[in-house]
């Protein structure tokens, strides 16, 4: 019988599940509990048919349910019931899943961010930490790993934004920050109309930088011992990468009805070319400037 988290896994189509058959099946199955349980929360912040004091009441509930797993007692909701043994073996800490309930709270609050270290704490928080629970589940030996998946978690946040910008519009949110709107003169107006013009792409440019800068420190920081315990990881950071290198492609324009996306054929090949260069260990990733 399909579980509750491995149903939304699949309804989700997610770029982060094609890395998950790169991992023997009881740590695919806890990836596919963890991403289910941020799909949830994630899905909370969004829905704008609930009034702001429900979704807030729904976040809180959700803390409290990861608090009761992580606390050995009996969470309610079935994805909260389905994460709790993989809380217990894996260790993983209440801390880090509270980080991330903050983070997709500042969703209900925040709508605008004032320059990119303001919104590199967003990013930190709803996804660095879910690279931090995850290298928990994937293994690993250097500490160094855990900057790593800060590092590249901020990387894969900041090429979802460039991607959603249409959609996030769509719900009165702006992430890019105010000050390089105001630096490459486009108005917050201009972005929740949907107008795209030269400046937006300078502007979308200078958030495509910000993220290769992360892409690179992620690059840089991966232990060699751990690369191939980190292989999922590896593959999300390449399949991120080509998404931003096609959002550069299309000149960012992310406006229209259809979302920039890979192809099944493009994932597939960055599966096969991500475990080709880990059998010959090939010491670079498949994302980052070399």
């Amino acid at each position: 019988m399909t579980s509750h988290s491995t149903a939304i896994t699949r309804k989700s189509a997610s770029n982060l599940a094609p890395a998950f058959v790169l991992l023997p099946k009881p740590k695919r199955d806890a990836m596919s509990v963890l991403y289910a349980f941020c799909r949830e929360v994630d899905d909370v912040a969004d829905l704008q048919s609930q009034p702001l004091p429900a979704r807030r009441a729904r976040l809180a509930a959700w803390r409290d349910e990861v608090r009761r797993a992580c606390n050995g007692n009996a969470p309610s909701f079935p994805v909260a019931r389905e994460l709790q043994p993989v809380i217990a073996r894996y260790r993983l800490p209440f801390s880090c899943f509270d980080q991330l309930i903050c983070g997709v709270e500042m969703d209900l609050d925040i709508v605008r961010y004032q320059t990119f270290h303001d919104l590199e704490q967003y990013c930190y928080r709803v996804a660095s930490v879910v690279g931090l629970l995850s290298v928990e589940i994937f293994g690993y030996r250097e500490p160094a790993c855990r900057d790593y998946a800060i590092h590249l978690g901020k990387a894969l946040q900041l090429t979802n934004i460039l991607r959603d910008v249409r959609a996030d519009a769509e719900r009165g949110r702006i992430y890019l920050p105010l000050s390089e709107l105001q630096r490459h003169q486009v108005s917050p107006d201009e972005i929740l109309r949907g107008q795209y013009s030269d400046r937006f792409e300078r502007l979308a440019a200078a958030a495509a930088l910000e993220a290769k800068k992360f892409y690179a420190l992620a690059r840089q920081t991966l232990p060699p011992a751990d690369r191939r315990s980190m292989a999922a990881a590896e593959l999300m950071g390449s399949v991120y990468w080509r998404l931003l290198k096609k959002l550069e492609d299309r000149r960012f324009q992310v406006f229209g009805p259809v979302p920039i996306r890979l192809t099944k054929p493009q994932k597939a090949f960055l599966v096969l070319r991500t475990c080709y260069r880990l059998l010959s260990n090939a010491p670079a990733s498949n994302y980052g400037p070399a």
